[in-house]
């Protein structure tokens, strides 16, 4: 059996019980300088922490506090019957923050994680001191094309469950090892932490998604911003991108990639991110 390796970057990961949540993995790290901001990292629908923020993790453990959560259903997250929920996505997070100790944070919401990083701030506005939103928008059933990705989630449960499914991923990571050869040592490894996903809440996360909307609030959360935009994504377009950015008056960082940009594109996405957080902290230091 082949050993499959891990990135020796990754931050100390652990399964902690949170009153009222369950179980929940985090990874968490503590930067030497207990004074330094805690960044605190949200994925996005179908990812996991670690297949999300891969290539983040070191640059952004270089300078502050991290912890990151596998959200309900996905990765190592905690598993339960109810249907996945934003709202209930963003309370476990601030009931995992408040376990650790940690008093305030700065939330980075990559994709689906926007979303509950913005209903993090809004729901728990006591512990979101600055946000960066990454290759995400306001809303995600505008067009046509976008209502119709929605009508045909169910068909995900039976996709995901085929023998031939697992083959693909790994098949598709090995041809994204192609153009980033820094991904190949990974790539037995990602592929399983793809597969750890439970498909039922998948899609229920994903039905979440499609009725999500904040073009009526967030220009409410009063906190400093950034935004990662991902500038040739085809699945939230770079004008969506832009409409959130303008929403949260968030300075904009660009990565030339499309919406898979974080394992396509990881130094350049780990640079944008670093920047992004570095120019929240300073500013939410200012006010």
């Amino acid at each position: 059996m082949e050993r499959v390796r891990l990135p020796h970057w990754l931050p100390d990961g652990r399964v902690i019980a949170v009153d009222g949540h369950g179980e929940v993995f985090v990874r968490q790290h503590r930067h030497p300088d207990p004074s330094v901001p805690t960044v605190l990292l949200l994925h996005g629908w179908t990812a996991s922490a670690d297949t999300q923020f891969l290539y983040a993790y070191e640059i952004l453990c270089e300078a502050y506090h991290v912890i990151a959560v596998d959200h309900h259903g996905h990765g190592r997250g905690r598993r339960s019957h109810e249907p996945f929920a934003l709202d209930a996505a963003a309370d476990d997070a601030a009931a995992v923050v408040r376990a650790l100790g940690v008093h305030d944070v700065v939330a980075v919401g990559y994709s689906m994680g926007g979303p509950i990083s913005m209903l993090l701030a809004r729901r728990h506005c006591d512990l979101v001191s600055g946000l960066v939103v990454q290759a995400t928008a306001l809303e995600w059933r505008e067009r046509w094309y976008e209502r119709l990705r929605w009508v045909l989630l169910p068909l995900m449960g039976p996709v995901t469950r085929g023998w031939w499914y697992a083959r693909t991923i790994s098949r598709g990571l090995r041809i994204a090892a192609r153009h980033n050869h820094d991904i190949a040592p990974w790539v037995p490894w990602l592929a399983a932490e793809v597969l750890r996903n439970d498909p039922i809440t998948v899609i229920s996360a994903g039905r979440a998604l499609s009725a999500h909307d904040a073009g009526t609030w967030a220009s409410s959360l009063r906190v400093p911003s950034a935004s990662v935009i991902t500038t040739h994504d085809r699945l939230v377009p770079p004008r969506k991108q832009r409409a959130l950015a303008d929403a949260l008056s968030a300075e904009v960082f660009e990565v030339p990639s499309g919406h898979l940009g974080a394992i396509s594109h990881p130094d350049d996405y780990a640079r944008a991110t670093r920047r992004a957080v570095d120019s929240v902290v300073r500013r939410r230091g200012a006010g």
